[in-house]
């Protein structure tokens, strides 16, 4: 399932997916909730939404307005310890018995926090989609834990951003997002080598199987980090691969095929 938790197809099919959303907010800012929301959609609904931290402590007063706003429940969990996040095992607790007592397909865990690697495990163990989300500081180990993880820092409502990139052109965006993508040479090497794994004997490989061996090999990759909004954009722009469109034998659409291009001397 870790695959295809991000393939467009599986998440028009899992739309009534019901998710577990338990956010902590010592490691989460305010201003990504809307987002947040708007991208867990994709994948299902938010039949819980918690969110755990100290209510007390006036670090937390930007999530108060949006707590109403959003209809996410505060949990409260004083701090005991000076220099200790609390919040963590409230929400570990919380989801263990969430696990247990109720039907859910999934957990969206939103912490930039290495302690929730070992419950992200458990709960795929289960059989149950685990999305996270943080920032991109995020430890590594917490992030290959998850089905697929979203680095927060693209979910931003940033209005500073919105209007430098209103002031751009679409095509001085694609120019520079070209140019990250050819000196990524890790990034290039994954996009090669999911074409050839899931290639024909003719060298195609249907773009829906390159997403999910990207899926599989490394969760936190999303072709918005690149400024891209889907795969296929990010793929034509990489000018890797020669590009085929195919009708679909199911519908009026067209199935991306692609491989790669012939090697020049």
């Amino acid at each position: 399932m870790r695959g295809a938790a991000r393939s467009d197809d599986m998440k028009r099919e899992q739309s009534q997916l019901k998710l577990a959303v338990l956010i902590d907010a010592d490691n989460t800012q305010a201003r990504i909730i809307e987002g947040l929301l708007a991208e867990i959609a994709k994948y299902g609904v938010a039949s819980v939404k918690r969110i755990y931290g100290d209510w007390t402590n006036t670090n937390l007063r930007s999530w108060k307005d949006k707590l109403l706003e959003f209809a996410v429940q505060p949990v409260q969990q004083f701090s005991y310890t000076s220099g200790k996040n609390s919040t963590d095992s409230a929400m570990i607790i919380d989801a263990m018995d969430l696990l247990y007592t109720e039907n859910l397909d999934g957990f969206c865990i939103v912490s930039s926090d290495s302690d929730f690697t070992r419950l992200a495990a458990r709960l795929r163990e289960d059989g149950k989609m685990v999305l996270g989300f943080g920032q991109r500081k995020t430890p590594k180990p917490f992030v290959a834990a998850c089905d697929k993880f979203i680095y927060t820092e693209i979910l931003r409502e940033d209005e500073e951003e919105e209007k430098e990139s209103a002031l751009r052109s679409d095509k001085d965006n694609t120019s520079r997002s070209q140019n990250d993508i050819k000196t990524d040479r890790r990034m290039r090497a994954l996009l090669q080598s999911a074409v050839e794994d899931a290639a024909d004997e003719f060298g195609w490989a249907y773009l829906g199987a390159v997403g999910t061996y990207i899926a599989n090999r490394q969760p936190e990759f999303d072709p918005r980090n690149y400024g891209f909004r889907k795969l296929g954009d990010l793929i034509k722009a990489s000018g890797l691969f020669e590009i085929d469109e195919r009708a679909s034998p199911t519908d009026s659409g067209k199935q991306v095929y692609l491989r790669l291009k012939p090697k020049t001397r």
